[in-house]
C-alpha cells in the first residue's frame, strides 16, 4: 500500500466558462470501409457534430488496426467532419507496419509529445510507440519521459491532464512504468485518459483519477458509444454516452462524487455550488436532493454549466440532476464526497489496482472484459 503525499495541489476557482469538457471515442481498430466498427464511428462523429459544450475530441490509439495508410484514410474521413479540434495519438497497433509514417502522413496530425493549454489546464499528450521497434511497443524512451518531467515541473500548480494509450504499468522500457507512475502521482495530474484496455475503467489512486473508454472497434460487451468526461476546478467526472440514446445527456461536473475524490478540499460542508454540463437541448433542468422535490436549475449567460446554490442537509446521500428535452430525459446523479480523511490509498499507482469496479450509471461493468484482460483475442 502507497501512502498519497501529504503536499497538495493549490486549489483555485474555477472560471465561468469551466469546466475544460471532452468526448473520448475509444480505439477505433479499423479494417474497412465495410465493418460494422467503420459504420459506427461514422455514427459517433455525426453524433457529437450535433452538439455544442466540448472542447475537442480525443482518439486514444490503435485507430487503424493494422497501420495501413488505407485504414487511416477511413479514420482521416470521420475526422474531417468534426467541428472541433481532434487530440490523437498512438497505440500499439499503429505501429504494426514498423514505423509510425503512415500514422502521421494519413491523419496530418502533429508529432507527438505535444502539450496545449485548455480553459487553464495543461493537456500532455504522449506516444506510447515511437521509440520502439515494431508490434506491440509501449515504451516512451529517455528523451520524452524527460520531456514529462519538465512538463509537470513547470505546471506551476497548473492542473493537467495526461492522454497516453494505456496505464503505466504497461510501459516495458527499463524503469519507466514506476518513474512515469511517481512523476504522475507526485505531479499535478488531476485525470490521466487512456485506451487499450477495451472496456470502460476508472480507478482513483487518491492523487489521480485514471479512465479507460471501451473501444469502439472490438467490443465485446455492453453499448457502442463514447465516454464524456471533465475536469471543474479539480474535480473529475466521467460518464459514458450510449450511442443510442438521444440527447440531451447529463454531466455532473461539481463537486465530487465520492469514489472520484482525490483531495481532501473535495470534500462537501453544509452548503456548495452544484454544477452540471448539459450536452443537447434541454427545455428544463432541476436538481434534487435523494427523493425530494425536483428543484429548477439555471445558466447564466456566458457559463458552460447549469448550477444551483445547495444546501445539504445533515445525512443526505445522492444529488441527482435531471434534464428534460423534447421527448427524452436523462438524469446524473453523485454521492457528494463529504470526509476529508477518506481518501483512497493506492494499492499500486499507475495501474489498474486501485479500479472501482462496477458502476453501472456510469457505463462501467467491472468485468474487465477485453484481450488484455478477461476478453477473447483478437
Amino acid at each position: 500500500m502507497i501512502a498519497p503525499p501529504k503536499t497538495a495541489p493549490p486549489k483555485t476557482a474555477p472560471p465561468k466558462t469551466a469546466p475544460l469538457a471532452f468526448a473520448h471515442i475509444g480505439d477505433l481498430h479499423l479494417t474497412g470501409a465495410e465493418a460494422g466498427n467503420a459504420r459506427d464511428y461514422q455514427a459517433i462523429v455525426a453524433q457529437i457534430g450535433e452538439i455544442e459544450g466540448l472542447d475537442f475530441v480525443f482518439l486514444p490509439g490503435d485507430n487503424a488496426d493494422n497501420g495501413r495508410p488505407e485504414q487511416y484514410a477511413l479514420v482521416r474521413a470521420g475526422l474531417d467532419r468534426l467541428h472541433l479540434p481532434v487530440h490523437v495519438i498512438t497505440g500499439d497497433h499503429d505501429r504494426e507496419g514498423g514505423s509510425l509514417d503512415a500514422f502521421y502522413a494519413g491523419l496530418d496530425v502533429p508529432r507527438l509529445p505535444y502539450a496545449v493549454d485548455v480553459r487553464g489546464v495543461r493537456c500532455l499528450f504522449l506516444d506510447m510507440c515511437g521509440p520502439g521497434t515494431g508490434g506491440p511497443d509501449f515504451r516512451l524512451g529517455p528523451d520524452q519521459v524527460a520531456w514529462l518531467a519538465a512538463e509537470l515541473a513547470g505546471a506551476q500548480g497548473r492542473d493537467c491532464i495526461l492522454f497516453m494509450h494505456s496505464y503505466p504499468a504497461d510501459l516495458k522500457g527499463e524503469g519507466e512504468a514506476a518513474r512515469v507512475a511517481d512523476l504522475v502521482h507526485r505531479g499535478p495530474v488531476r485525470l490521466v485518459e487512456m485506451g487499450h484496455t477495451h472496456y470502460n475503467e476508472l480507478a482513483n489512486d487518491g492523487r489521480t483519477v485514471y479512465a479507460a473508454t471501451r473501444s469502439t472497434g472490438q467490443i465485446e460487451e455492453g453499448p457502442v458509444g463514447y465516454a464524456v468526461a471533465a475536469l471543474d476546478g479539480g474535480v473529475v467526472s466521467w460518464r459514458f454516452k450510449d450511442l443510442g440514446r438521444p440527447w440531451p445527456f447529463v454531466l455532473i461536473t461539481a463537486p465530487a462524487d465520492r469514489r472520484l475524490a482525490h483531495e481532501s478540499g473535495h470534500a462537501v460542508g453544509e452548503r456548495f455550488i452544484l454544477r452540471a454540463l448539459v450536452l443537447g437541448s434541454a427545455e428544463r433542468v432541476e436538481y434534487r436532493i435523494d427523493e425530494g422535490p425536483w428543484q429548477a436549475m439555471a445558466r447564466e449567460d456566458g457559463a458552460r454549466c447549469y448550477a444551483a446554490d445547495v444546501v445539504w442537509p445533515a445525512g443526505a446521500q445522492v444529488v441527482a440532476v435531471r434534464a428534460t428535452g423534447r421527448g427524452s430525459e436523462d438524469s446524473d446523479a453523485i454521492e457528494p464526497a463529504t470526509d476529508p480523511t477518506s481518501l483512497p490509498i493506492s494499492r499500486g499507482i499507475g495501474s489498474d489496482a486501485d479500479a472501482l469496479g462496477a458502476w453501472p450509471e456510469r457505463g462501467l461493468l467491472g468485468t474487465q472484459l477485453g484481450p488484455n484482460r478477461n476478453g477473447r483475442q483478437w
